[in-house]
């Protein structure tokens, strides 16, 4: 029997940007590849109000169909209003004002049996709503910052609780995450850990040495994969660098605080051992993580980050903070290190892992469980007995 899956999520990627909720594209393309599903994509799109449309990080977007085929998935992109910093809470409200019409729509032409949002806030609320105008069950999944920060704010944490409560399922990218769930007062039993997955032809370890000359690198290499943000703790790294003298630290994101993190680099005389690429694609990572000798990502918060595993698999160790499901991916000593967010321990660890590396084929193997046919085959199951349909 199949069952017919609207997937909702605001993480998405798209033309110009094509990094965006990659994992969340991955996710749903599995689910779609199995006889037993159907999946239609909703990936709603904030706009602000003009003249902010017309800004160089909006424009684009504007510009985007509102429906599309994206690498073999049916995407609807349709628009709603937002308030870009200051208007989160009234996101749910604008969401699912504008998309409703064309939810009801494509639910009249062909019924969904369940909605699956993939991300707490806002698509969890607007779920909730939809799935009551609907009369069908809907689950959400929490991945991170949509509990850490959402789930806290003042302005959200309401909302976010209730959508939890009246989920018919919930998902947790890691059991850490699923505790932190419970702890704002979600139900237990209907939370389960549905980890991420990794593509382990694409991710896999190269010859480190022709990694680097092919990327014009030399010597000990940390990268680093994260939205430049202060939450990812990059500057944590340039504050190690000094106690690195023989180092190159390659960050690899975009975000607001580029250009900060220059300025600390030069402060510290550092930065002709600093590149901040910005936004690589995708499939160009694996070389980047195969080319390093660590790959470092001391976040403030995390539920259960795709870089690790990532990075694992391409036989990199990992230096980490103990964040999220951190503990539950690193079950080796030769997987890398937890260690506190200070510049002084990111620095040991990393020296360690550089003058004994460990051996690469035992690192990829703490990610060989993260496969993308396991998160699919749970995704399945997990909508299949919210409805029924097993």
């Amino acid at each position: 029997m199949t069952i017919r899956v609207l997937m909702l999520s605001t993480l998405f990627p798209d033309i110009s940007r094509p990094n965006f909720g990659v994992f969340v594209e991955r996710q749903a393309r599995e689910l779609a590849s199995r006889p037993e599903a159907y999946v239609t994509v909703v990936a709603p799109i904030g706009i602000p109000p003009w003249p902010l449309s017309k800004a160089d990080h909006y424009l684009p977007l504007t510009r985007l169909p509102e429906k599309e085929r994206w690498r073999d998935l049916t995407v609807y992109r349709p628009r709603f209003p937002i308030l870009p910093k200051i208007g989160g809470r009234f996101n749910v409200a604008t969401m699912t004002r504008a998309i409703l019409p064309l939810v009801r729509r494509l639910h009249g032409e062909r019924p969904f049996d369940v909605i699956d949002a993939s991300f707490f806030y806002p698509d969890g609320p607007v779920a909730a709503r939809l799935a009551k105008a609907l009369g069908i069950p809907f689950s959400v999944k929490a991945r991170g910052a949509d509990i850490h920060h959402w789930g806290h704010a003042p302005a959200t944490a309401k909302a976010v609780l209730r959508a939890g409560r009246e989920a018919d399922g919930l998902l947790a990218v890691s059991g850490a995450m699923r505790r932190s769930m419970i702890a704002l007062g979600m139900e237990g039993d209907k939370i389960k850990v549905h980890y991420t997955g990794v593509d382990l032809d694409r991710f896999t370890p190269m010859n480190r040495a022709a990694a680097k000359a092919e990327l014009k690198l030399s010597g000990p290499v940390v990268v680093s994969v994260g939205a430049l943000i202060p939450r990812k703790g990059q500057s944590l790294l340039i504050c190690a660098l000094p106690a690195l003298p023989d180092v190159t630290l390659v960050l690899i994101g975009e975000g607001p605080e580029r250009a900060s993190l220059q300025a600390l680099a030069e402060r510290l005389g550092v930065a002709d051992r600093l590149g901040i690429l910005g936004a690589v694609p995708h499939e160009r990572l694996p070389q980047f993580l195969a080319a390093a000798d660590v790959m470092a990502l001391p976040s403030a918060s995390e539920g259960l980050a795709n870089a690790w595993v990532e990075a694992l698999a391409c036989g990199t160790p990992i230096v980490i903070s103990d964040v999220g499901g951190a503990r539950e991916l690193l079950d080796r000593p030769e997987a890398g290190r937890i260690v506190e967010r200070e510049p002084a321990d990111i620095a040991a660890a990393v020296r360690e892992l550089i003058d004994t590396p460990p051996d690469r084929e035992t690192v990829r193997e703490a990610a060989l469980r993260f496969t993308w046919t396991a998160n699919g085959d749970a995704l399945l199951a997990h909508l299949q007995g919210i409805t029924g349909t097993i």
